[in-house]
Formats: structure tokens, sequence, C-alpha cells
């Protein structure tokens, strides 16, 4: 005949009578068990106690990474609206790209910024300009198959980048469903742009950008 409980069965016999510790109630304090920060023995009161601060501490400190993100959220997108705005007001070619340099260069930090299109006529007598100016058959392959944007190592954009850029983001520009061109932002910090970053504040600065140069260069 079985003699004793083992522990599961009173885990479950614990979990089924619930009422249990209201008829025990002073078996609450007279219990002890390991404390699990080290030292002597506490009751189950204290160790429910423990458990409850932990798990504070654990939400507090998530409420207030959200509360980061969510500030760093705002703070960009306050930035992509005076760019927004700034694009707005461009009535040319030279307008649309000072105003997305200076965004770029002075409110993102971005310390490396270029933009290559192909899609587009160049309006005459700016033919010569840099952004016309074709990419090495690699690099064009890789930005014109682009979907979305991509974040990370510069995989080979470091000659047109420069050669002490560490990660960068290629942002993909387009007219409808074509590819006209790339907008590449580089950075020396190797974490500045990772792979499995959020994308979404860099896809709609490659809408914009490209709407705004469709519309001054047609």
């Amino acid at each position: 005949m079985k003699s004793a409980m083992d522990a599961n069965e009173v885990a479950a016999y614990l979990k089924s009578h619930p009422e249990f510790f209201e008829h025990y109630a002073d078996l609450l304090a007279q219990v002890l068990i390991p404390n699990p920060h080290g030292g002597n023995a506490i009751s189950i009161t204290e160790r429910q106690l423990g458990t409850l601060r932990d798990r504070t501490k654990k939400l507090e400190a998530k409420l207030s990474e959200l509360i980061r993100f969510g500030e760093e959220n705002d703070a960009i997108a306050e930035k992509l609206q005076r760019l927004t705005v700034a694009l707005i007001e461009a009535d040319s070619l030279t307008a649309v790209l000072t105003a997305i340099y200076s965004s770029l260069g002075e409110d993102f930090a971005v310390p490396h910024v270029e933009l290559r299109l192909w899609g587009l006529k160049a309006p005459a007598g700016e033919e010569e300009r840099e952004e016309f100016a074709p990419l090495d058959d690699a690099s064009f392959a890789l930005a014109n198959n682009l979907r979305k944007p991509y974040c990370g190592p510069g995989n080979g954009f470091e000659s047109w980048l420069g050669d002490r850029v560490r990660s960068l983001a290629l942002v993909p520009l387009f007219r409808g469903h074509e590819a006209i061109g790339v907008l590449a932002l580089g950075s020396e910090e190797t974490q500045r742009f990772y792979p499995g970053m959020e994308t979404l504040f860099l896809a709609r600065l490659g809408d914009m950008a490209a709407a705004a140069l469709a519309r001054t260069l047609e």
C-alpha cells in the first residue's frame, strides 16, 4: 500500500484544493523553503513577495524600454515630417536633393549619403550630376533588384560610400513598380544599420524621395 504522496501528487492536490491554505493559513509562515538569492530559508509568503518584486522589476524595465522606443519613434516621425514639408515645397531637382541631403545629414546625423538615379531623364544641363552617374554592374544589379530597404554590411558599396563605412542602408526608389534609383546611407558604426532592424521609416523615406524626384524630373 502506498504510504506517501510524491511531489507531483502534492502539487496536484494543492491546485485542486485552493481552500487548503484558508484552513491552514498559519502553515504559510511555518513552512520554510530555500532562499533563491542565498542565505537563510524563508517562508512561502516571503518567497511569493520576492517573486512579485522580481516580476514588478521586469515589468518596469519593459515599460521603460517601450517608453524609450516610443520617444525615439516620435522623434523620427517629427524629422520625417520636416523632410516631407521640405520635399513638398521643393520645385526643382536641386531643391529636392538639398532637402534630402540636409535632412539625412543634419536631422538624422547620417555621415555618408549617396543617391543614384537611372530611371529618370536628367534635365538639360544636369546630365553630369553625380546622382546620374552609372553604378558598376554588381552594385546596379543589387540595387535594381531591391524590393524593400536593405540594412547590414557594406556588400561592396564601400567603394561608393567610402572604405570607412561599416554598415549601410540601401533604400530603393520606385515609380510604380519600376525601380528608378537607390538611396544609400552609410555609417562607420557596425550596428547603426544592422540586419533585422525595423525598416518602416526607411521605406517611407524612399517613397517620399522617389515621389519628389519623379515630380521635379518629369
